[in-house]
């Protein structure tokens, strides 16, 4: 593989993702274990994860590598930071949403992301500066941008779960924003950012998740002309919480969602 751009490896990390999560999505020999936080994971989790730190040893030997399955920490030089599978429930239901998430993470931002989605024929990346694009079926990259939606009744917004807001902010803090809102759904996980990033809803928000859940999801959103931050407003993906938006929201949905 001649010497290719970080954005381009990130393409590339994505299809070595891809080639493995298909073969296995419904497979019925998928083998399935739990965390000690309960969580499931999958052989194919554990695969996609070690395929991608084998290219990385060899493409960027340098680098930092932090995945979910197999450990690792960013800190403030270069580190890639990887979700095998975002949505592994999804997965070993049979559910189509589900990704692998890759991100590069440069001086604590990340600026590198792609979110890769087979089963739903979708594929989302943006480097730092060159926009956010995305791609149907294989075909021909679209270059995407967030709604220009100003007023909280007209909103769209998504969670991942309800019960999560019980047990890490407040259900009734949430319940508030939804209720300000014109509708709202759970897509869940990585694809609300990325609806928010392509304009088809203009709010997401999580009371709870990992780095490796949001750092590319981060970049995408803000090339795209979004915003994206914790629940205190901090533009980090390392807050444990977050909140993406068009931008013109960003501050209303905050004050709705700090309220006791």
């Amino acid at each position: 593989m001649r010497d290719v751009t970080d954005l381009e490896l990130a393409l590339h990390l994505a299809d070595v993702a891809d080639g493995i999560t298909t073969r296995r999505f419904l497979a019925r020999d998928l083998s399935v274990d739990r965390k000690p936080d309960r969580t499931p994971v999958t052989d194919a989790d554990l695969a996609v994860e070690d395929a991608v730190r084998e290219v990385l040893t060899e493409r960027r030997p340098d680098d930092v590598v932090a995945g979910e399955e197999r450990g690792g920490t960013a800190g403030e030089g270069r580190a890639w930071v990887l979700d095998p599978i975002d949505g592994t429930k999804n997965f070993l239901r049979g559910v189509p949403a589900w990704a692998t998430l890759i991100a590069l993470v440069d001086g604590g931002s990340p600026t590198v992301g792609v979110i890769s989605a087979p089963a739903l024929g979708k594929r989302w990346w943006a480097a730092a500066g060159e926009g956010a694009w995305s791609s149907t079926g294989g075909g021909a990259a679209k270059r995407i941008s967030v709604s220009g939606v100003q007023e909280i009744s007209d909103a769209y917004v998504s969670t991942t779960h309800l019960g999560t807001w019980v047990e890490y902010h407040s259900r009734e803090s949430y319940l508030r924003l939804v209720d300000a809102c014109w509708e709202n759904r759970a897509f869940g996980d990585f694809w609300q950012h990325c609806l928010v990033a392509e304009g088809a809803i203009d709010l997401a928000a999580e009371p709870i998740v990992n780095p490796w859940d949001v750092a590319a999801a981060k970049v995408i959103v803000e090339e795209a002309g979004g915003r994206f931050s914790d629940l205190t407003g901090q533009p980090r993906y390392d807050g444990g919480t977050a909140l993406s938006s068009n931008g013109h929201l960003h501050g209303t949905a905050l004050g709705l969602l700090g309220q006791p």
